[in-house]
């Protein structure tokens, strides 16, 4: 024990031995050097005090110490900065299986407080993020504060906002049936068609609030054309397609859908069809005048659209505006697309009108015949007379010369009409849109009856 406490003695005197050596011997022999120096140099000493310049001198040094150290300590006052950092991702901690959060923002907006070195700093060292903990929290409304973690302590920080109101729910599940919608689809190759979408299931889990579940009217798989990896007939097999659940309203409903995506196989094809093209001319002619031909620097196009809307298309028909038109025209026309045709082949036509002189011609006994007669019912006419018509057909005489009344259909329509004796009118067609074609008798009476 006597050895550690003459150590300890020890030490303490090398301690001492050093501060005499190295401070206290040195500032004691500056300080007798500057008292001997005043002693020695009094009187002149004396003399530069009293001087003006001396004093002007000495007033000057002091305030501009003064000055730079006030400025000094105003520096340290006003180097505070604020920066204000965006949309900071808000971190909650729960049990997401058992449930859901409402009221809860995504980001918030955190202000930053400080000099600017403990700013820059702050800003690349790693942090926390914003949190909040809901942990053990039960079902209903409750206030809760945001946290932001922040290492530098020289640093203030605000949330904005920093308090929120939360409601907290039980998450609930229910299947539902999973359709498709195709997105984007004008962006599609024009001469293809999407024959089907082949989802790899019918049937997905939605979670959430029970009053969300209820809103949920449609749960769809968004099959977007602009993912296709080409545009070409056949199978196209695309991953991820995401889910959206939707309203009555058409609009988003925020639920977890499990899964989150599906695969689609998307069977796509090249319908077509080649048309015959009808030109139809429209308008009224100048007085005398008919047409003698029509024709068209192409026969025939092709058209693309889906197999239902090329069923029932025999034709293409081009409307040529001939009203007033005393002599031969030529005319450019726009090709427009029938209903469910995506594509023509051409988009524009060349199409020449031919005139020639009017003239007339009547053709007798052309049979009257019938249209939109209910089932349930059977007509006659009530005379030879009702049953056929003179039709006056007017034209160029090199076509007029050549037609007969095969080529001319005649017909009533008894739409709406019920048993009795009916008077009604009379309408004719034919097969040459160059030619205008008129009932000579306008009305014909009839007798509908009921089928026994």
């Amino acid at each position: 024990m006597k050895k550690i406490i003459r150590s300890i003695g020890k030490f303490f005197r090398h301690i001492g031995s050093f501060f005499d050596k190295w401070l206290i011997t040195p500032i004691t022999k500056l300080i007798l050097k500057i008292i001997d120096f005043s002693k020695s140099n009094s009187k002149g000493l004396e003399r530069l005090m009293g001087k003006k310049q001396t004093l002007i001198v000495i007033s000057l040094v002091l305030a501009l110490a003064v000055f730079f150290i006030i400025d000094s300590e105003g520096n340290t006052m006003i180097d505070q900065y604020a920066e204000i950092l965006y949309d900071q991702k808000v971190t909650a901690t729960y049990n997401e299986e058992a449930y859901v959060v409402e009221g809860l923002p995504d980001s918030v907006d955190i202000t930053l407080v400080g000099q600017k070195r403990h700013i820059f700093l702050a800003k690349q060292s790693p942090t926390g993020g914003v949190t909040v903990d809901l942990t053990g929290l039960k079902p209903g409304q409750h206030k809760v504060t945001l946290k932001y973690t922040q290492q530098l302590k020289s640093i203030d920080y605000r949330l904005d906002p920093s308090t929120v109101t939360v409601t907290i729910y039980d998450k609930v599940s229910a299947t539902k049936t999973l359709t498709y919608d195709v997105l984007h689809k004008d962006n599609l190759d024009t001469k293809l068609n999407i024959d089907s979408v082949e989802l790899d299931r019918s049937e997905v889990i939605v979670k959430g609030a029970a009053y969300k579940l209820d809103e949920v009217a449609t749960v769809r798989a968004l099959v977007d054309v602009d993912n296709f990896p080409r545009q070409e007939a056949g199978d196209i097999t695309l991953e991820d397609v995401p889910l959206v659940a939707y309203d009555a309203d058409g609009k988003m409903v925020d639920v977890e859908i499990v899964p989150k995506s599906v695969t689609a196989k998307v069977t796509v094809s090249s319908p077509s069809k080649e048309l015959p093209i009808e030109i139809v001319p429209k308008g009224e002619l100048a007085f005398g005048k008919a047409i003698r031909s029509l024709s068209s620097n192409i026969d025939s196009v092709t058209v693309y659209g889906s197999e239902e809307a090329l069923e029932k298309l025999d034709s293409l028909e081009v409307e040529v505006d001939v009203t007033g038109l005393d002599d031969d025209k030529e005319y450019t026309v726009t090709l427009k697309r029938p209903n469910g045709v995506t594509e023509i082949s051409e988009k524009t036509i060349t199409v020449n009108v031919t005139l020639d002189d009017s003239t007339t011609r009547e053709i007798s006994n052309v049979s009257i015949a019938t249209e939109n007669l209910d089932s349930s019912y059977r007509v006659q006419a009530l005379s030879e007379e009702d049953s056929r018509v003179t039709v006056v057909v007017t034209g160029s005489k090199s076509i007029i010369d050549s037609i007969d009344s095969s080529t001319i259909y005649a017909y009533v329509d008894l739409e709406g009409l019920g048993v009795g004796e009916h008077e009604v009118e009379v309408k004719v067609r034919g097969d040459d849109v160059k030619l205008n074609y008129t009932p000579k008798t306008k009305k014909v009476k009839v007798r509908i009856t009921a089928n026994n």
